[in-house]
């Protein structure tokens, strides 16, 4: 059994946090009532930028640990909103604002989960909890700048909207910034080389591909061009167009094979955002995805990407929400999910502390 209190903390945290404004790279408000709400629980905090962590009261070097991470960064809100996306309302069983559901209810639900073990003095394992900035945009001061700081640990529970159930692996993303040149020239005298027209082979080519390899839980790599900019006036033939693709790449390939197949079959200039964000994945004898099985949780492999990416040793992604109301218009999540949320992680680090205890 745990304490229902740390439910209704774990919302009115939440709607503090929605009530906050949280852009990545402007995190700095979140941090602080992340922090200040640990503090008020006698919990000491670590920060570093926009990041805050902490570890259990009675930490031991010598046991292995768990790393529990969520974000508190959002996204800029939908166009599309017709409520006030920081207006935390809560109607019926839904609570509205953004970051609602990506991932403020992971994140309050992994709070709530750890200050429940907090005090326990027989833990076999210890427990880290991260709460990170610039997920939304993967960026270098968000979960990476922290890492070398964190004691070590055995394996990482992502806090992402799930609906509770477990993704034992996630695609990576690898983002391409591609150039085709032409030659600039007046449109009415039909002078120059069309940089859009050398630039739509390639297009098709991305659109049409499809990569031999087909992993069994992630299924085949996914390419789509997502940005296509050309011309300055209509009477000028361009002379460059750029275009971006984005891939979600699988367990069977490593985003260099993939730059390798992509170069070999396009002309245009080709380069790379980054080859930080890679694909993850667990073996499904590890004793977090059997603990997962024991409580009933379907397992599947996720096809979108997440801080999990660049958390080095096995991790999982679970935790309440939907991924389909993510950045989404009038975001919300129900209240019943984040209870939910709350029990889940409770239940699967008992499992994999009984485990742990059978085992020594």
């Amino acid at each position: 059994m745990w304490n229902t209190s740390l439910y209704h903390e774990a919302v009115a945290l939440l709607r503090q946090l929605i009530a906050t404004p949280s852009f990545s790279r402007e995190e700095e408000q979140t941090a602080r009532l992340i922090a200040g709400f640990l503090e008020k629980h006698q919990v000491p905090v670590h920060r570093h930028l926009n990041n805050v962590w902490a570890v259990n009261r009675y930490f031991d070097a010598a046991k292995p640990g768990i790393l529990l991470n969520s974000h508190h960064d959002t996204v800029k809100p939908n166009p599309a909103y017709t409520r006030d996306p920081f207006d935390p309302v809560i109607e019926e069983d839904r609570l509205y604002g953004l970051g609602s559901n990506d991932a403020g209810g992971c994140l309050v639900a992994l709070i709530a989960a750890f200050l429940h073990f907090y005090d326990r003095p027989d833990l076999p394992y210890n427990l880290i909890l991260t709460a990170t900035a610039e997920e939304e945009i993967s960026g270098e001061h968000g979960i990476e700048s922290i890492l070398p700081q964190l004691p070590g640990f055995a394996f990482a529970i992502v806090g992402e909207p799930t609906l509770t159930q477990m993704a034992v692996a996630e695609k990576g993303l690898l983002v391409l910034d591609c150039v085709s040149h032409g030659k600039a020239g007046h449109a009415a005298r039909q002078e120059g080389e069309n940089a859009i027209y050398k630039a739509l082979p390639d297009i098709e080519w991305f659109r049409s591909f499809s990569f031999p390899k087909v992993s069994p839980m992630l299924g085949q790599v996914h390419m789509n061009v997502t940005v296509i900019q050309a011309g300055q006036q209509h009477n000028v033939v361009p002379a460059c167009c750029h275009f971006t693709v984005d891939i979600r790449v699988t367990d069977v390939y490593t985003h260099e094979e993939i730059l390798d197949i992509v170069r070999k079959h396009v002309g245009c200039e080709v380069k790379p955002r980054s080859l930080r964000m890679r694909s993850s994945s667990i073996p499904l004898d590890h004793p977090v995805v059997r603990a997962a099985q024991k409580i009933g949780k379907q397992l599947y492999g996720s096809p979108t990407t997440s801080d999990q990416a660049l958390i080095p040793g096995p991790s999982v992604k679970i935790g309440p929400g939907d991924s389909a109301r993510s950045h989404s218009a009038d975001e919300f999540i129900y209240l019943h999910e984040i209870k939910e949320g709350i029990e889940t992680y409770i239940m699967l680090l008992e499992e994999v502390f009984e485990e742990k205890r059978k085992s020594m």
